[in-house]
């Protein structure tokens, strides 16, 4: 079932009561030599309310994420970085969360939760911000990876909260785990790591795709869950202000950026650009 794994930088919290007050911060990043550090940041929303779960489009240039204003409706905003706008993308009366750009169509992935609460992955059209179709026909999705055009992975809302396989061609639905955390990534064309908690940490697994096997990769004694796998550095994962890095050779966890000076308080959400000059976090406030 799984051929090639082209994992997208998703995910959400809205199933998981209240939502919490959030702002977007967008950096750039300096190298010298092999040196990495933050240069500038710079909040990018700057309110009181929701605004998450943040991905770069194809060219780098917009970021898509979601917002909820004063109408309590979640819709997909969009914040062009040149001229430093945010522009509403979809208004409906759905609920919209976890906008990926797709290059190939020029259209948007969000999980929506319909009229009646379903939780479903649609395709939206970019330019009218309006529903395509349906991807698959399964409810209580939290979080979503494609792994190819046929295969999706994500987060089902089951009790406990499992990762699951679902292959849209056939409709086969695998089981994975019980108790993951939201990230679940792409290491390379063979190759996942994904999280599984209990109640004082996360333990990651390297899952091969070829031998259908998970092996232990590390783990670490919280059970903040945003996480993703850079082609550079790495499994990353947030921690209060920081951003942690694990080191294979050393086998522990080092900070690669600390985000203290500039007033964030909580890491939840973080990305780069294709290009590893920007950096987009979600600060819990």
């Amino acid at each position: 079932m799984i051929k090639k794994i082209i994992f997208f930088l998703v995910g959400i919290n809205y199933c998981y009561g209240q939502l919490p007050n959030t702002d977007l911060w967008l950096f750039s990043i300096k190298k010298d030599k092999e040196m990495y550090s933050i240069e500038k940041g710079e909040n990018i929303t700057k309110r009181q309310g929701y605004d998450n779960q943040p991905s770069f489009s194809a060219n780098n240039k917009n970021i898509y994420y979601v917002g909820i204003y004063a109408d309590k409706q979640a819709d997909v905003y969009v914040y062009e970085i040149g001229a430093k706008k945010n522009i509403r993308l979809t208004k409906t009366i759905e609920s919209e969360y976890s906008p990926v750009f797709i290059p190939s169509n020029k259209k948007i992935n969000c999980v929506v939760v319909e009229k009646d609460s379903a939780q479903r992955i649609w395709t939206y059209d970019e330019k009218l911000g309006t529903q395509n179709k349906l991807v698959f026909d399964e409810d209580s999705v939290g979080y979503y990876n494609f792994l190819n055009a046929d295969t999706v992975l994500y987060y089902k809302l089951t009790k406990p909260h499992s990762l699951r396989a679902h292959c849209i061609s056939t409709g086969k639905d695998i089981w994975l785990a019980n108790d993951p955390v939201r990230g679940f990534k792409t290491i390379n064309r063979h190759e996942f790591i994904f999280g599984v908690k209990d109640s004082v940490k996360v333990s990651f697994y390297k899952y091969n795709t070829l031998l259908q096997k998970a092996n232990k990769y590390c783990e670490y004694n919280s059970t903040n869950e945003d996480i993703i796998w850079h082609s550079g550095w790495g499994l990353l994962k947030s921690e209060k202000a920081a951003i942690l890095r694990y080191d294979e050779k050393q086998s522990k966890w080092i900070a690669l950026f600390d985000l203290t000076n500039f007033g964030i308080k909580k890491i939840t959400r973080f990305v780069f650009d294709s290009k590893n000059k920007k950096l987009v976090i979600t600060d819990n406030l």
